[in-house]
């Protein structure tokens, strides 16, 4: 079954309706569906033409602008150039496979960290003291078994086997 995108209509004075809910929304608001993975279109009122691109762009440049920006002035440079180059077309490809590597990553990364933080700090605590435990008696083990096989090979004077004593 194809997937049906949510329609969110702009409008000259820049406002912006989503047609699903029936009321205007902010550019914000509109944030908000990307980051809850909302799939929907933004087209001109009158037109009809998609201005999807051009309106997350937005969001992404206002972002750029307030807070800590993602994109380096170096590496907005550097697309710029690909623009008109011949390897403008796999730029694009490029840029997206190399970010879903990275949240695939992340996502491992994450699992992973959150596979340690699930635990208590009392229970982390009790297993890593339970590993210590076991190194530590496996440590001895190996004391005694060294000590027990070099005991047996050269024994202590007066003990039967050591050259030198008398048999009683």
């Amino acid at each position: 079954m194809a997937q049906t995108n949510r329609i969110i209509k702009k409008y000259p004075n820049r406002r912006l309706y989503d047609t699903e809910i029936s009321s205007y929304i902010t550019l914000e608001e509109v944030r908000q569906l990307v980051l809850d993975g909302e799939h929907f279109e933004v087209r001109d009122a009158k037109s009809g033409e998609d201005l999807t691109r051009s309106v997350l762009l937005q969001i992404i440049s206002e972002h750029e602008e307030k807070g800590q920006p993602m994109l380096s002035p170096q590496l907005l440079s550097q697309i710029i150039r690909f623009y008109g180059d011949s390897l403008q077309g796999f730029m694009g490809p490029y840029l997206e496979r190399s970010l879903q590597v990275f949240l695939d990553q992340q996502q491992q990364f994450r699992t992973q960290l959150n596979s340690l933080m699930g635990q208590t700090p009392w229970s982390l605590l009790n297993e890593l003291t339970e590993r210590n435990m076991d190194a530590w008696k496996s440590m001895q083990r190996g004391f005694l078994d060294v000590a027990s096989q070099s005991s047996q090979a050269n024994p202590a004077p007066g003990q039967p086997g050591r050259p030198g004593t008398k048999k009683p």
